[in-house]
Order: structure tokens, then sequence, then C-alpha cells
């Protein structure tokens, strides 16, 4: 009987326990002071070749104005040709690739983007509603990133080419990191 009420207990144990580490992933009650970023959960969101930790986040921790990701691409991996209404910083970390650019956001389409290399220890940063994709052309090494954006959560334009119509990109948001943590904000009643 007593084996019994020990089972039972520490099933109810870690049952709750699950429940709140369950809960506790979108919570936005702040993150510690200080902490392992090697304990910080990581996914590649279906995108194969990608790692992406939210280290500092709106949706998960409640930060108001920037977020911080790391990311690593693997060895000919590479974002999507997008835009976004946010300013974007990168260091890259390890690794070496190339950073495609199009300054043209006042026009009908991308249009040709600069080809930019970046190396480790380099800096590049990315202006408001600038077209741009990030590509690991290494072939023997993954490419990490450390990524600070402005006005979080991030809403992303996605495009198919560099001349499609801005017009026909396609949004995407909640963004995929931010999907799980996302609550559609109740509506206006007047």
């Amino acid at each position: 009987m007593v084996e019994c009420s020990i089972r039972f207990m520490l099933f109810l144990f870690l049952s709750l326990s699950a429940i709140t580490i369950a809960s506790s992933h979108c919570s936005i009650t702040g993150i510690p002071l200080v902490r392992n970023i090697s304990e910080i959960p990581q996914d590649n969101y279906g995108r194969a070749g990608l790692s992406h930790i939210t280290v500092a986040g709106s949706l998960l921790h409640g930060l108001k104005e920037v977020e911080v990701w790391l990311q690593t691409f693997a060895p000919g991996t590479h974002t999507p040709i997008h835009r976004h209404s946010c300013e974007e910083v990168f260091v890259v970390l390890k690794g070496s690739g190339a950073l495609y650019l199009s300054s043209v956001s006042d026009g009908k389409y991308p249009g040709k983007p600069q080809e930019h290399f970046i190396f480790p220890n380099s800096t590049f940063h990315i202006p408001v509603n600038d077209a741009h994709q990030l590509w690991n052309t290494n072939k023997h090494e993954d490419l990490q990133l450390l990524v600070i954006i402005s006005r979080p959560p991030v809403k992303v334009f996605i495009y198919e080419d560099w001349s499609m119509p801005h017009t026909a990109a396609k949004l995407k948001f909640p963004y995929y990191w931010d999907e799980q943590c996302y609550q559609t904000p109740p509506k206006d009643e007047l």
C-alpha cells in the first residue's frame, strides 16, 4: 500500500512537472540574468540544415525592443529571399558565406541584389524593408551567426525570386519560431 502511494505521488509530481515545463516554454515573465546557451531549446522549424535558438525574445521572454537569435546554417543552406519591417544586425561567429542584398525597397520588385562576402568576426546590418538572402557557401564548415532584430515579433515577406513583385511576396506571421507562443490579440469590440 505504501509502495502504491509512493508510486502515485511520484507519478503526480512528474505529471505536474511536465505540465509546468510545457507551459513555461512561452512564459513572458522574463529571463534569468545568466543562462547557458547550450541549455536553451533549439529547432530547425522544418528547414533542413538550420539550427535556431531564440536567446532572448519578445514572445518567449517579454522583450519589447529587440530580439536575439543564435543561428547555425549547415554547408549549402540558405534563408529564403525575404524582407521585414525591422532592422537586423548580424555578427558572424564562425564560417563564411554570402549576403545578397537589394536596397530597392521603393521599386516594384527587389531587383538584382549585390553580393557581399561574410567571414568570421565580420558584422553587417540589414536596413528596414531591404530584401536579402543569406547563404552558407562554405562546403566544409557551418556558418554561425548572432542575430539581433528590432521591433519583434518579426513579420516576414518571402519572395520566390528577385524579380517577384513586392505585392506578390507572401507574408509569414507569426514567423516559424514565434508560432507556438503567438496569441492572437483580442478583437476590439468597438
